[in-house]
């Protein structure tokens, strides 16, 4: 590939230098007049946070939106007639397996993909914003918790790009935040030698059980959860969906859930007798094993024995080793109230960006193009990946995300709570004293 992570990151050191040393702090470019202007932000502080109020929430069609693949493709190539190539920064790898697929598709247009994290992806673009040097065309994000939209998006820094033929074949509850490149969603990972039977558990309060003696059913693997946007949202998706949260542990068990919670103490107002608080308090005070590879992740339910169960939260992708290596994993699915939250990568075009035609094409080409036939996504289909298209057959996954029990995220919610949120199970998760070294 043309430029690599390690470049990326000297070219981004770079113009943050030059913003420091000669550029001064500039105002954001204006936005163009194709793309929408910023949402306002007058709304009283204490007012809930509520996307669908944003000029932003999808889908939004502009003259863009009507444009085929042959008119890109024209304008396209005006665009890189200097010889300029168009750049996409990505956040996963699999992005950069596409670059030869398109070129040859698209002859002229040449691409320059950046793999990069996401944190350095919004980053670089706010920085070539500030700076007016914009170099960025294409970006891949994903939001979990609101962030993207509220923080990144709304603030002028991308617009989105919604191509009206391939969205009439998306969900439109897909398209509020962003136009999605593919969905997923984590699972929690049992050993299927220690369980032949099945799944040993059907509920989210199932995992946090204890023996008679106090001790733990099952040994919990997870990355650290005060760090994972994805994991503190679900967490804030249950104090939200607290009512479902309260009929899950009734069903489950025949009683009314006990509230042992204590929310004093804090800044904020915490929710009295929310069945979302009350499972996050529960599980904060559980020995857990923070890992913070995937891989390891499920590989340690793999090495748990029937005497010894464990579970581990991972990405969906994660079941890719039981095939590779052998591994007796496979998902907690139809956990109730739900297993997850269907996350969404989305696809944008950098604000005020070089080459407008080529990045929509691009965008357009790697979601599938008009048939759902283009390649782009190929990378993508996974076990673990679920396509957005009605028109796109996965025939690589066991079940649709909603049949394993995955819900369609309501950020706005989870924005407004979350770093609440991620107060209560920093400060609840310093009191376990399972934890303490």
């Amino acid at each position: 590939m043309k430029i690599k992570k390690a470049l990326a990151l000297l070219l981004a050191a770079m113009l943050l230098m030059s913003v420091m040393t000669g550029c001064g702090a500039k105002e954001a470019p204006a936005a163009k007049a194709d793309d929408p202007a910023p949402a306002a932000t007058d709304a009283p502080a204490e007012a809930p946070i509520s996307a669908e109020d944003s000029e932003f929430f999808g889908p939004i069609y502009d003259e863009w939106s009507d444009m085929t693949d042959e008119e890109l493709y024209e304008k396209a190539k005006e665009e890189v007639a200097d010889g300029s190539e168009i750049n996409i920064y990505a956040t996963s790898s699999k992005m950069l397996k596409v670059e030869e697929d398109f070129e040859e598709a698209y002859p002229g247009l040449n691409l320059t993909i950046m793999d990069l994290d996401q944190d350095e992806v919004l980053d670089k673009c706010k920085l070539e914003a500030q700076s007016g040097n914009i170099f960025g065309d294409v970006l891949q994000a994903k939001d979990v918790n609101g962030s993207v939209f509220f923080e990144f998006y709304e603030d002028g820094n991308c617009t989105a790009f919604y191509p009206k033929d391939i969205c009439s074949k998306i969900d439109e509850g897909l398209l509020r935040y962003g136009y999605p490149l593919y969905a997923s969603q984590s699972f929690w990972y049992y050993n299927t030698e220690a369980f032949p039977d099945g799944q040993p558990v059907t509920s989210w309060w199932q995992i946090i059980e204890k023996n008679e003696d106090g001790s733990q059913k099952y040994r919990l693997f997870t990355k650290n959860i005060g760090d994972e946007t994805a994991y503190l949202s679900l967490f804030a998706s249950f104090i939200v969906n607290a009512d479902q949260m309260e009929k899950a542990y009734k069903d489950i068990y025949g009683t009314d859930l006990e509230y042992t919670y204590d929310a004093s103490g804090f800044d904020f107002e915490v929710p009295e007798n929310n069945a979302g608080v009350e499972f996050m308090w529960r599980f904060s005070q559980m020995k857990m094993t923070f890992i913070g590879d995937g891989d390891e992740l499920v590989l340690a339910v793999h090495n748990s024995t029937a005497d010894d169960p464990a579970l581990a939260l991972a990405s969906g992708g994660k079941i890719g080793n039981r095939d590779e290596s052998g591994y007796n994993i496979a998902w907690l699915t139809n956990l109730t109230p739900y297993t997850g939250l269907e996350n969404c990568e989305y696809m944008y075009v950098v604000q005020g960006c070089k080459h407008p035609a080529a990045a929509r094409l691009f965008i357009r080409w790697v979601t599938g193009g008009a048939d759902g036939e283009s390649g782009g996504l190929k990378p993508f289909s996974k076990e673990g990946n679920w396509p957005v298209r009605s028109d796109v057959e996965c025939d690589w996954n066991p079940a649709t995300l909603e049949e394993c029990g995955a819900i369609e995220s309501d950020l706005g919610a989870i924005y407004d709570i979350f770093l609440d949120t991620q107060d209560l199970w920093i400060y609840w998760l310093d009191q376990n004293p399972n934890m303490k070294g």
